[in-house]
C-alpha cells in the first residue's frame, strides 16, 4: 500500500516495472513520443528525471500494462472486488456474514479521514508556468494535464461524501488564457461536475475547484470509476489505496493531503474561453470549442513532486488498460443496473462511445416459434439511457441461444449478428439525440444521432468469405475487398458533401441491385482506402465507426421505409472522411527521430526489451 506516489514509483523500479531517463527530454512533443514507442512495445513505466524547463519530474506509463496496475494494487484487489460485489448484492452479506467481516474491515478505508496542522502538499507554492508544460500531439491549442482529479462539492450540500472527482482534462496554456492566472477546464456530458456547476448557477455563486495532480495512483483510478451520482469517488480511492483518503482545506478549497499537486480556483457563471485543439482518445483532434474557464487560485507543490502524465491517441493507449481494470473491479455492476443485461463491451479499438457490443436476454414470449428481438429492445433503451452508455453511437445487441458468445471477440460476435438479422425488421435509429462530445462525425458538438442492430433467433444466412462478383466491377467504386465474412469495403470517390454523396450512394445501391440479391454480404462499407479499412479488423473499427453518423452515413441497397420504419437488402456504411469532421493524430517526423537517441545503444532506454 502506496502512501504517495513516489514510494509506488520506488517499488515498480525495484520489481523491474520502471526505467529512470536521465537526459534532458523536451516536454514540446518528444515526451509524448517517447511514452507512444514504449507503451506500444509493452515497456515499462518511465521516470523522466530531466523535463526541459521544470524542475520537476515526471512519470508516465504506470498503468500501459494490465499485469502493472494488478502488481500496484496486489494488496488491496481482492478485498476492492469483494466490496464492489457486496454494492451489487447485498445479500451476500447477510448470508455468509463470518466470510463478508474482512469486506467490512476493508470498507473502513473508504472512509475519507481530515487532518489538521501542516501539510506536505502545501509546503510551496507555485505557479502554472513552473509546471511540466507537456504538449502531446503538434496541433494541439497547448500543454494539457492529462491525469488530473477534479474535485468538486454539491454546492447546496457541501462536504466530501457529496463530492465528484473526475478526470476532466485540464488546458495549462495557449489559446486566450493567461499564464498563471486562467487555465481551462474540458468536461463533456453526463459528467457529475456539470450537476455541481448548474446548482452553482442556480445559487449564483461561483464553483470551487480544487485540480489534484499524483498522490498513491489509487487516487488516479477512482477519478475515472463510473459511480452512481451521489456516491463519492473518495470512498474508492481510499478502498483502492487501502488507506482513508486524507484531505483538508485551505481558503475554502479541499486539498488532498497526499497528492503531489493541487491547483485551485474557481468556475464562475457564464465564463469561457477557447478550448483545444486536443489530440484525443478517438485517434483524432478535438476541435476548440467554449468551456469553463477557471480562475487559478493557488498552485501547491509538496517536496520532490512527481508529475504523472499520459498520451491518448488511436486506441489502444495507456488509457485502454484503465478500461480493463474497471471492467474487472465492478464486474457484474451492469448486469444489477440493468435487468437482463448479460455482458456489455464498449469497444476500445473504435474509440469507446462509437460502438457499444451487449448481450441481453430474449424472455418474453417464449411460447411463440417465431423468434424475433422483443426484450433485446427494451434492454437497448435501458442501456442508451444509462449513464455514459447512452453515449453509445451504435449498438449491436443479441441473445445467447443454443451457443456461448462473448462480446470481447468482435469478429465472432459481428458474425453471429450478420447471420441473424433481419434487414427488414431490425435496424432501429434514434435522431437529433446526444453523443460522445469528442465524436466529430456527427452534426455538431455533443449532437447527432444513434442505431440499433438487435439480431436474434435462428441463421438466417451463411456469410460470403471472398468478395462476392456482384461487388466487382462497378463503375466509380473499385478494390471491393473483404474485411471479415459478412462485410466488404469499396473505395469510393473522395466525399465532397451530402448532397452529391445521396446521388453517389443511390448509383451505387442501384448498380449492386441490378446485379441480384446479395444475402451473404448483409454489410457493406465505402471507405477512401479499402486496402487501409481491410488490413486489421482494428483499422475497420476504428475507421468505420468513429467516421460515420448512423442517421446521415447509413444507405442501403433497395432501402425503403415502411410506417417509418426503415428497411434495406443489404446495409451500406459511408465511411469517408468528412470535411466537418476533425483531423487525424499524425506524429512529428522530426520529433521520431529526435527521440531515437534514447533508444540508440547505450542510452537510457536502450536496455529496454521492446516487444
Amino acid at each position: 500500500m502506496y502512501r504517495n506516489l513516489e514510494e509506488c514509483i520506488i517499488d515498480l523500479e525495484k520489481n523491474g516495472h520502471l526505467v529512470r531517463i536521465k537526459e534532458e527530454v523536451d516536454p514540446y512533443l518528444e515526451m509524448a513520443a517517447i511514452h507512444m514507442k514504449v507503451y506500444e512495445a509493452g515497456g515499462p513505466a518511465l521516470l523522466f528525471e530531466n523535463v526541459k524547463g521544470s524542475k520537476f519530474r515526471a512519470v508516465s506509463n504506470i498503468f500501459g500494462k494490465i499485469e502493472r496496475s494488478k502488481f500496484i494494487f496486489r494488496d488491496t484487489w481482492a478485498s476492492v472486488q469483494n466490496v464492489m460485489a457486496l454494492r451489487d448484492d447485498p445479500m451476500k452479506a447477510l448470508k455468509q456474514p463470518f466470510h463478508n467481516i474482512g469486506n467490512g474491515l476493508a470498507a473502513l478505508k473508504a472512509l475519507p479521514l481530515k487532518k489538521f496542522g501542516s501539510l506536505p502538499v502545501t509546503a510551496q507554492e507555485i505557479q502554472i508556468a513552473d509546471l511540466p508544460l507537456i504538449q502531446h500531439w503538434p496541433m494541439d491549442g497547448g500543454a494539457f494535464i492529462t491525469l488530473p482529479q477534479v474535485y468538486t462539492e454539491d454546492p447546496a450540500k457541501p462536504g466530501i461524501m457529496n463530492s465528484n472527482l473526475g478526470m476532466y482534462r485540464v488546458q495549462l496554456s495557449g489559446n486566450e488564457y493567461e499564464m498563471n492566472k486562467e487555465i481551462g477546464l474540458h468536461y463533456q456530458i453526463h459528467r457529475g461536475i456539470g450537476v455541481h456547476q448548474d446548482k452553482a448557477n442556480k445559487l449564483g455563486v461561483p464553483l470551487k475547484v480544487s485540480c489534484f495532480v499524483g498522490g498513491p495512483p489509487a487516487h488516479t483510478l477512482s477519478a475515472i470509476m463510473p459511480l452512481p451520482e451521489g456516491l463519492s469517488e473518495m470512498t474508492v480511492a481510499g478502498l483502492l489505496a487501502g488507506r482513508n483518503f486524507r484531505y483538508s482545506y485551505v481558503d475554502g478549497f479541499c486539498i488532498s493531503n497526499d497528492a503531489d499537486f493541487v491547483i485551485t480556483g474557481e468556475i464562475h457563471h457564464g465564463e469561457t474561453k477557447p478550448e483545444g485543439p486536443f489530440g484525443d482518445h478517438l485517434g483524432y483532434y478535438s476541435l476548440t470549442h467554449p468551456f469553463p474557464l477557471m480562475k487559478v487560485h493557488k498552485v501547491y507543490a509538496k517536496p520532490n513532486a512527481i508529475w504523472p502524465f499520459t498520451v491518448v491517441g488511436r486506441p489502444p493507449q495507456e488509457d485502454t488498460a484503465f478500461g480493463e481494470l474497471i471492467h474487472e473491479l465492478t464486474g457484474d455492476a451492469i448486469k444489477h443496473e440493468i435487468p437482463g443485461v448479460k455482458e456489455v463491451h464498449a469497444v476500445d479499438a473504435a474509440g469507446v462511445h462509437p460502438l457499444l457490443f451487449a448481450i441481453g436476454s430474449e424472455r418474453y414470449t417464449p411460447y411463440q416459434q417465431v423468434k424475433q428481438p422483443a426484450e433485446l429492445l427494451t434492454i437497448a433503451n435501458r442501456i442508451l439511457g444509462t449513464g455514459q452508455l447512452s453515449l453509445a453511437k451504435y449498438l449491436f445487441i443479441t441473445a445467447e441461444e443454443n451457443q456461448p458468445i462473448d462480446t470481447h471477440h468482435e469478429v465472432d460476435f459481428l458474425r453471429y449478428i450478420l447471420e441473424r438479422i433481419d434487414l427488414h425488421r431490425d435496424i432501429h435509429f434514434y435522431t437529433n439525440t446526444t453523443i460522445d462530445t469528442l465524436d466529430y462525425s456527427g452534426t455538431g458538438l455533443n449532437s447527432g444521432s444513434k442505431v440499433v442492430f438487435a439480431a436474434y433467433g435462428d441463421k438466417k444466412r451463411d456469410l460470403c468469405k471472398e468478395v462476392p462478383d456482384e461487388l466487382k466491377d462497378i463503375r466509380g467504386f473499385e478494390h471491393a475487398q473483404l474485411i471479415m465474412p459478412g462485410i466488404v469495403v469499396i473505395q469510393g470517390p473522395a466525399f465532397i458533401d451530402y448532397a452529391q454523396a445521396q446521388q453517389e450512394l443511390q448509383g451505387l445501391s442501384n448498380a449492386i441491385q441490378s446485379k441480384g440479391p446479395i444475402p451473404s454480404c448483409p454489410m457493406i462499407i465505402l471507405s477512401d482506402d479499402s486496402s487501409f479499412m481491410s488490413a486489421t479488423i482494428q483499422n475497420f473499427l476504428w475507421a468505420t465507426f468513429t467516421r460515420s453518423n448512423p442517421s446521415h452515413d447509413i444507405y442501403g441497397v433497395n432501402g425503403n421505409y415502411e410506417n417509418k420504419h426503415w428497411a434495406c437488402d443489404n446495409v451500406i456504411i459511408d465511411a469517408r472522411s468528412k470535411p466537418h469532421q476533425a483531423p487525424p493524430l499524425i506524429p512529428d517526423p522530426t520529433v521520431e527521430k529526435n527521440i531515437e537517441r534514447l533508444f540508440a545503444k547505450g542510452a537510457s532506454l536502450g536496455e529496454i526489451k521492446l516487444g
